[in-house]
């Protein structure tokens, strides 16, 4: 039989503070040996919390874990938040004794150090954090712009700090469960990319860079990083439209490269290409025209409508809240033309001829009112007549996909004054002056199927 580690000394000392006169030698043996069994198997676990906490220093904690782990009573008395020092002391040749250094303390320090800040009153509210599945916007509640910046933050040693600096955070120290890190090569050719889009001089350098962010396929780790830049600059830079135009081009280019696989960010896309599409005030009037953003507005749209066709099958909930937001900023009368605009090419881009049909045409009528204030206002008269023209087009977009449905249907005064009480006496004279009667047919038939 091998001699323990363990001394056997300790067995006895032990047996004899319990009242236990005399203990065999063999029995002492067998103790010490399994002792040693059971500290190995606690320093075993213990070293595995250590090891997945990612530290080198096995702690008072890590040991206490252990035992909470083998169902054993665990210590008290030994947590610290410092490492604890030990110090030697020999109590007869060859017996070593270990104790505890205690800390020596100056009174006179101790006494004239400043007092500590008086903690904060501690006070408990109560608030919900989902009301049937939905999570509430209240400031107690992170908000999907938050976690969503948590997750796209840069990660690792191997991070460039300026991906953090472009969401404004250089100091927020983020420590993964999961590292990720990009090569140096990646973080500038971000940066370049970055660079030449918003570089407004060169023509050149910004066609460059879109053509090698549609073609180029190893841009797989670099894509959370593109949408919170896009996040970004949207948020950022409402007053320039060049900025805005560069931003959705840039989406449009990530979306046309074949090796990218986009659907996880695809939420985190919509924000922004919404923000261009139905924004309230969007470029500067003075700079660029009060009618430059229209421009912005029809290609956020088209892009909004590809980002739908591609990726409503496997998101199917996506569609649906596209359009309850686009519908919302149509029917409130105190949202500019603009934003109006772009939510009717928002429903239109989205849902096609059955969204006109049972989105837009319902609400023709109330909105009317709204339209023909808008006519009337000298300011406002431009923009209005663009909302009116892409109305009129969202019903010729009910024509293509209908049959011409035109017996039974009245004609002179009485089919303009049905066309009036249908949707308006601005667009219902703009339908009755054309002289289509497919479009009026179409318009009058309400329940005609698309």
């Amino acid at each position: 039989m091998s001699n323990p580690v363990w001394n056997p000394d300790n067995i006895t000392d032990v047996a004899e503070s319990v009242g236990v006169g005399a203990l065999n030698h063999d029995v002492v043996t067998q103790l010490a040996q399994d002792v040693e069994y059971r500290v190995s198997q606690i320093l075993e676990e213990a070293l595995k919390f250590m090891r997945n906490a990612k530290r080198t220093t096995l702690s008072t904690q890590d040991i206490s874990q252990a035992l909470r782990l083998l169902d054993v009573e665990p210590l008290y008395g030994y947590e610290a938040t410092r490492p604890l020092r030990f110090g030697e002391a020999s109590i007869g040749p060859g017996q070593p004794l270990y104790y505890v250094e205690d800390e020596e303390i100056d009174f006179e320090k101790f006494i004239n150090a400043p007092l500590p800040k008086v903690p904060r009153e501690i006070s408990l509210t109560a608030h919900w954090l989902a009301v049937e599945g939905v999570q509430p916007s209240i400031p107690q509640n992170p908000t999907s712009a938050d976690q969503r910046h948590q997750e796209l933050l840069p990660k690792g040693p191997g991070a460039n700090p300026n991906l953090a600096a472009i969401g404004g955070n250089d100091n927020v120290a983020v420590k993964p469960l999961v590292k990720h890190v990009i090569s140096k090569e990646l973080q500038l050719y971000f940066e370049r990319i970055c660079s030449a889009i918003l570089d407004e001089a060169n023509e050149e350098f910004r066609i460059s860079a879109f053509a090698s962010l549609r073609t180029d396929p190893g841009l797989h780790q670099l894509v959370p990083y593109f949408v919170q830049f896009v996040a970004d600059k949207v948020t950022h830079n409402l007053k320039s439209l060049f900025v805005l135009r560069q931003m959705m081009q840039l989406l449009a280019a990530l979306l046309e490269n074949p090796s990218l696989y986009i659907a996880p960010y695809v939420a985190s896309l919509i924000p922004p290409v919404l923000t261009c599409l139905i924004g309230k005030h969007l470029g500067s009037t003075s700079a660029d025209g009060p009618e430059a953003h229209f421009a912005l507005r029809d290609f956020s749209a088209s892009l909004l409508s590809a980002i739908a066709k591609q990726y409503g099958q496997t998101s199917g909930t996506l569609k649906p809240r596209i359009a309850r937001s686009c519908l919302k900023d149509f029917l409130d009368s105190h949202k500019p033309f603009g934003t109006h605009y772009g939510a009717i090419l928002g429903l239109r881009g989205i849902s096609g001829a059955a969204g006109v049909r049972t989105l837009i045409l319902p609400n023709l009528k109330t909105y009317d009112q709204v339209l023909k204030q808008g006519l009337a206002d000298e300011h406002k008269k431009d923009q209005a007549e663009r909302v009116a023209m892409v109305l009129t087009r969202s019903l010729e977009l009910l024509e293509q996909h209908s049959a011409n449905m035109t017996n039974g249907h009245p004609e002179g005064a009485e089919l303009k004054e049905r066309l009036t009480e249908a949707i308006g006496e601005v667009l219902g004279a703009r339908v009755y002056e054309s002289g289509r009667a497919g479009l009026a047919s179409v318009v009058l038939d309400k329940d005609m199927a698309v």
